[in-house]
């Protein structure tokens, strides 16, 4: 005598061969868009961190320096040196520096910006560019002298 088996499938005994199959093809596009979106937010929040710390460093040496040209010259060649020793490849980089207190006992600001390429993450209609801006500033030390 041969068993007969009898599968319960739902309460409807149809067969669902191929199901997982379709659901792959309908989820597939759906995970990369989502894939790709967690790049484009890692590399935007990875380069802001990066743009801190080059605007922080390039305030630091601006303060360091003897006069307000030098110091304009020293923060562009820091922020420039700490992102490209970080790789981050900016599309345009501008740093701005304000030595307009520049003297003992004052301040000099840095504004670092830097346009971070997403135009590679296609399928998310994201704009080509991101502007990362951050600003730092730095205390001149009171009890050295600058040449003005």
């Amino acid at each position: 005598m041969t068993a007969v088996r009898c599968r319960w499938r739902g309460g409807l005994g149809r067969d669902e061969s191929g199901s997982v199959t379709a659901e792959l093809v309908l989820l597939t596009p759906l995970l990369i868009l989502l894939l790709l979106f967690v790049v484009a937010l890692g590399r935007l929040s990875g380069a802001r961190l990066e743009v801190d710390g080059a605007a922080a460093q390039a305030a630091r040496a601006a303060s360091i320096a003897r006069d307000p040209a030098t110091a304009v010259a020293m923060a562009t060649q820091t922020a420039t040196a700490a992102l490209g020793s970080d790789h981050v490849t900016c599309g345009q980089l501008t740093v701005s520096t304000d030595t307009a207190q520049f003297a003992p006992g004052g301040s000099v600001a840095v504004t670092v910006t830097c346009h971070v390429a997403l135009s590679d993450l296609t399928g998310l209609r994201l704009p080509a560019s991101e502007s990362v801006t951050s600003r730092a500033t730095a205390v001149i030390d009171t009890f050295r002298s600058v040449s003005q």
